[in-house]
């Protein structure tokens, strides 16, 4: 079982690593309403390395980037599935609307994101390479995502 952590936290974790030659994975998002496509993914970062680290935009940081509506679930909760998945060892929130400033202060050995994103468009990709880090795209679990949930909820229950 993981564990929510602070920023200041996780970059001793990360150093600690560091130390034991123990390889980080470091993903990041919303995980809004967290469905099976999002466990599928974690567990395939998670087989990339030893420890994964998840990094959870916080509540202000959702609505900036997916607008007033959302999220859905509040950002404590949505640490505590995420810290509570056998695949994830540490989530730590952050409030920027991207992950590029977390990404600089971990530096993991594998930086991964999900299926819809291209290698050329993965903010904080070049300072993993720099530091002789993996950027990997996993792909996406076909038919699943938080907004077609959202679509589907309000059609059944929204609409007369």
């Amino acid at each position: 079982m993981g564990e929510v952590v602070t920023l200041t936290r996780i970059k001793k974790i990360r150093a600690k690593a560091k130390k034991e030659k123990k390889k980080v994975v470091l993903t990041n998002g919303c995980f809004d309403i967290i469905h099976s496509g999002h466990l599928k993914y974690l567990k395939a970062a998670k087989r990339l390395g030893d420890i994964l680290i998840v990094g959870l935009n916080s509540n202000p940081s959702v609505r900036k980037i997916k607008g007033a509506k959302r999220p859905i679930m509040d950002e404590k909760d949505r640490a505590y599935i995420l810290s509570n998945l056998m695949s994830v060892a540490y989530v730590v929130l952050f409030d920027e609307p991207t992950p590029e400033r977390l990404i600089r202060d971990i530096l993991p050995d594998i930086l991964v994101k999900g299926g819809d994103y291209k290698i050329g468009d993965i903010l904080g990709r070049e300072a993993v390479w720099e530091c002789g880090g993996e950027v990997k795209v996993i792909p996406a679990t076909k038919g699943y995502s938080t907004n077609k949930i959202i679509e589907r909820v309000v059609k059944r229950y929204c609409t007369k």
